[in-house]
This record gives C-alpha cells, structure tokens and sequence, in this order.
C-alpha cells in the first residue's frame, strides 16, 4: 500500500512538469503523452500504450511507439463500451486494429459527468494490474484527467488568443485598406494558418468586381448546393455533411451592414463535428471581411460614381455637338469599350419595323453566329422596352453558344424603341449589375441626340432631295458642283429638257406627266450609280454632273442617256440635252458652267431636239 502511494506521489510530480510546462507551450498534447507513457512504464513496467485526445465529438490519436496512421474514432463507439464505467478491457472492435491488438484496457479521462478529455490505452503488467486493484487508483484516474482538463484549457485560452490576436491584426489591416484583393487574400491566409487540414473557397456574389487576382468563385442560384445558399439568404453559418464530395461544409456568409456578399465555404472530413469555437472564430472573420468588402465596395462605387457622372456628361456633351449619325455610334461605341470591356459590340437601328445594323459594330455580327443575339433581343424589344441583362445566354436559347453575357439596351424617345445596343463577353457572369446600370445612363442620354440626329438626317434627305423623283434638289447640286470644280481634275454637266413636255400634260394629263419624270430620274440613276449625281433642275428639266471623266466619255454617257430615254418612258418622249466638259487644263468658272450648258441646250432644242450638243464658243453667236 505504501508502494502504491508512493507511486502515485511521484506520477503526481511527473504531472506537475507538464503542467508547468504548459504555461509556456500553445500545444502540450504530444508531450503529455510521451511524459505519461514514461511515468507508466517507469512505475508499472508498461512498454505499450495510446491516449486518444477528445476533439469534436471524436477522438484523436496521439500514436505511441507507432509508425502508422490511425483515423480519429467516434466517440459514440467509446461511449457504449465504457458505459458507466472509467477502467475497461478493450473491446474486440479495437483489437482488430494493428495498432491496438496487444493492449488490454482503456481508461476514460474525464472531469464530473461531462467534461470528457480523453482515452488512455494499455497493455497490461503484473504492476499495473496490482496498482488497479488498490485504493490509490481512482485518484490516479482523477489527477491524470483534471492534469489533461487543465492542458486543455490552456490550450484551448492560448489556441483562441493566437486567433483573435491574428483576426485583430486582420481586421486593423482590414480598417487600413480599401484594396479588394489584399482584403480576400488576407481572409484566405487567415482561415488557412487556422485550419490547416481544411480546404477554403470564397464564392462571393456576382456584382463583386471582377478584376480581383484572387481564386474565387462566383456564386450561382441555380447551381449552388442548398446549403449555401440558405446560409447566404438567412446570414446564418450553416452546416452540411456533403455524401457526394465526401466532406462536411461550413458556410459562413460574409456580412456586411448593408448585404451579404458571399460565402465563405471551409471544407472539412467528412462527419466533422465543428466546435463552437472554431464557428465562432469563423463567423467574426467572415463578418470582418463583410464589412471590410462593403467599406470598400463603398469606396470603389463612389469613385466609380464619379467616373461614371464624367463619362455621361462628356457622352452627352459630345452628342449634342450636331455630329453626324455614324459619327455618333462610333463614338458611342468607343465610350462603351472602354467603360466594359465587352469582346463583341453593335448598335442597331429600328427603320420600317425593320432592324438594320450601324457601321459602329463589330465583326460577329455580320455573321450567322452575331444574328442569334440580334434576332433574340429584337425579338424581346417587340414586345417589351425592358433592357436585358444575361449571366449566361446559353441557357436561354439551350445551346451552346460562344458568348454568355449580354447586356442590351433600348433607345428609347417618346415611349417608342428607335434601335438597341448590344455588348457581349465570352465569359458567363462578366458584367456587373453596376455596369448594366452605368449602360443604361449612357444609352438613355444618348437616345434622344441620336434620334435628333436621325431627324436631321432625314430633314436633311428631305431638303437634298425631290420629293417625286428622288433625284437630287437644284441647291445640291450646285453645292456638289462648286466643291468638284476646286477638288477634282475634270468634270462633264449635262442639262437635260423633256421635249414637248407641255403637249404630254396637255394630252395625257399632269399624273401622267409625274409619271414620266419618275421614270426618266430612275434611268438617270441607274446610268450614273455612284460616277456622279442626277439632279431636278425644275419643271420638266434635269441635270447630271459625273467627276473625273474623259471628254470623249462624257460625250458617250450624254448620248446613252438621250438614246435610253425613249425605250424607258410611256409614252415614249425624247430629250435635249446640254453638255458642258471641263478639266484643268481648260477649267469652268461656276457661275458659267450653268450658263453654257443652258447654251448647248438652247443649241439641241434649234437643231431638231432629241439629241445632246457639246458646248464651245461658237454657240454664244447661234443664241
């Protein structure tokens, strides 16, 4: 008896070491184990042993004298073969592990009812089966259970202190910064040096900037686990134990005072019992970096703000400066390129409740593959004045597609749609709700100066052109002339005169008389095309005026057009016509060039009409 008291005087000394020494070491358990297999085999001959450390509803081995890799082991297994009892033989279930064949007991190291810390295993020795049976062995049991129960507090008061220490440290560097990157980083790094066995993604919501170097993922309604997305939408940590990934999930929101920005997704082995500690240390770093995210969401959005109110006010600046239409959209088109980086652009057009393409537009959409975007999102405005924004087109049309994010805005005056502005980018989710609102402001302010200018254009049509025979107007065409006569090398003006066109309205009446200026101004525009204009003069005479010609070609040309007159009307009727050549070596005066080709027609109509004179000097003695 007094041996066996003595024994557990000089364990109770061994113990004290480790507990000194714990005062000044964040994690004694490996050395609690080997100090206490010392003192076992010391005192009771005992070569082989095992302490199991309690840890999240499971236990935890510190191997002894072992090479292999144990699993952690349920609790719940423990606390069927122990029952109500501390001191047990090892049940068969263990016994067929390696490792644990040649023990014999276990010992359950707990403080009161509930404080369970851990498991002691051994191989049994005549000393050690001698000491069990005297009255000195449930005080051994209690001083090594309180002696582990204090090691684990002090672990548990240094492990949180090392934590809140760092998540101060985080959250002053958080309060530092206004760079995105640094602030998600930081939140990694930190979860990583906590949770070093663990596996962490950050899936944040998809209005977060996109340029971020840092890993994350974006967060998806429909393809997110359930547990995800209840704890985004309730802002609470919630648990699950994922059969299909083979891992238990922990996902924390990341809360701001505003909203919720994402998650932050640990993922653990799979039955893993977090403690409240470890949820608890999780859940203040994931609201840290909720706030630190928000505060500089903030930041970022009102220098974006800024940004933004400058780009509109200087579109709609350089839009109200009279700029021609494809002026317009070019520029437009630039702005839209630098403020969203999209990979494909186009703006389109409503004319006759038909869509027709702007020059201001890329490549793709000439092709097949840019009509399925423009079909779809005209098909939308048809019905709607609703602008569109796409995360993933794909799944709209179910198909594969090259391009997932659309944004397209309608250009809108007076409730009615007058065209549309598409951008597209090939990756899915790439534009942020921001830009699609940022979108909407510049194609709001520049609706109304584009459709302005479509006014002035078809104003402008309207003064540049006769209204029955779409021929270029008188005021035109001395514009045109004036501008040929001081830019180009050479030129031929020819003034044309139906013959006997007053006899036409006479016999057939006036409509018949529009009938045949219709015809003879489609035949001046068929010849010409794009060699020069043809032009109304006034009443029943015309004009054509083609630059950079030969003589001999002009005189050509003038014939073709006397010769096709009487074959393209009905009733036939036949012209004069006065040509009127000149290049640089015999250069025309504007005022003159009108009153010579007027000659020349003075000249066909006294010769016989339905023919085409050339001017020359000459002519002034004939008038």
């Amino acid at each position: 008896m007094i041996e066996h008291r003595q024994t557990l005087i000089n364990i109770k000394s061994d113990l004290l070491s480790i507990c000194i020494s714990a005062l000044e070491k964040q994690d004694s358990y490996y050395e609690y184990s080997l100090l206490l297999h010392k003192c076992l085999h010391q005192h009771f001959d005992i070569d082989q042993c095992f302490f199991l450390l309690y840890e999240g509803e499971t236990l935890k081995p510190f191997n002894i004298n072992s090479t292999n890799e144990i699993n952690e082991i349920p609790w719940e297994n423990f606390e069927s073969w122990f029952g109500q009892q501390k001191w047990v033989e090892v049940p068969d279930d263990l016994l067929m592990t390696s490792e644990f064949k040649q023990l014999t007991h276990m010992i359950l190291l707990k403080v009161g009812h509930f404080d369970i810390h851990g498991v002691l295993l051994v191989k049994s020795t005549p000393k050690w089966s001698a000491f069990t049976q005297s009255e000195y062995f449930e005080d051994f049991v209690d001083v090594v259970s309180k002696t582990l129960s204090m090691i684990s507090k002090n672990v548990v008061v240094r492990h949180n202190e090392k934590q809140y220490r760092k998540l101060y440290t985080m959250s002053d560097l958080f309060h530092s910064t206004m760079d995105i990157d640094l602030i998600l980083e930081n939140v990694l790094i930190t979860i990583q040096e906590n949770f070093p066995n663990f596996n962490v993604e950050l899936i944040l919501s998809n209005d977060q900037d996109r340029q971020t170097k840092i890993p994350i993922k974006q967060f998806d309604y429909l393809s997110e686990r359930p547990s995800a997305i209840e704890a985004f939408v309730s802002g609470k940590i919630i648990t699950e134990d994922a059969d299909d990934l083979n891992c238990t999930l922990l996902n924390a929101p990341i809360k701001g005072r505003q909203a919720i920005y994402g998650i932050l997704q640990v993922s653990a082995p799979y039955s893993y019992l977090f403690t409240s500690t470890q949820k608890e240390f999780i859940r203040m770093l994931a609201h840290a970096s909720g706030n630190a995210l928000e505060n500089a969401k903030l930041y970022h959005q009102s220098h974006r703000l800024i940004s933004d109110l400058q780009l509109i006010n200087e579109t709609s600046h350089r839009l109200n400066m009279r700029l021609d239409i494809n002026e317009m959209f070019m520029f437009l088109q630039k702005q839209l390129m630098k403020s969203f980086q999209p990979m494909e652009l186009c703006f389109v057009l409503k004319e006759n409740d038909e869509y027709k393409l702007t020059e201001a537009s890329t490549d793709l959409f000439q092709m097949d593959e840019g009509a399925i975007y423009i079909n779809h999102v005209g098909n939308h405005f048809n019905k709607s004045h609703d602008p569109l924004f796409i995360a993933d087109f794909s799944r709209l049309i179910s198909k594969d597609v090259r391009y997932k994010s659309v944004m397209a805005i309608p250009m809108i005056v007076e409730q009615r749609i007058n065209g549309f502005s598409i951008v597209l980018h090939r990756d899915s989710y790439f534009f942020s709700f921001d830009s699609f609102k940022l979108m909407q402001s510049l194609i709001h302010h520049s609706s109304l100066a584009i459709a302005n200018s479509i006014l002035r254009n078809q104003l402008q049509e309207m003064v540049d052109h006769d209204h029955l025979t779409k021929l270029y107007a008188r005021n035109y065409l001395d514009k045109f002339v004036e501008q040929s006569l001081q830019n180009d090398d050479s030129g031929m003006f020819l003034l044309i005169d139906i013959d006997n066109f007053k006899r036409i309205n006479d016999t057939y009446g006036h409509q018949i008389g529009d009938t045949i200026l219709v015809q003879i101004g489609e035949l001046l525009m068929n010849i010409i095309d794009d060699r020069g204009i043809s032009a109304r003069w006034g009443g029943e005479e015309m004009a054509v005026y083609v630059t950079n010609i030969h003589e001999n070609e002009a005189l050509q040309l003038s014939q073709q057009i006397v010769d096709s007159i009487p074959k393209a009307t009905d009733p036939s009727v036949t012209i004069s016509a006065g040509l009127v050549f000149w290049n640089k070596k015999a250069p025309a005066e504007y005022q003159k060039i009108f009153l010579q080709a007027d000659t020349a027609l003075y000249v066909a109509k006294n010769n016989g009409k339905n023919q085409v004179c050339l001017y020359d000097d000459s002519m002034l003695l004939q008038s």
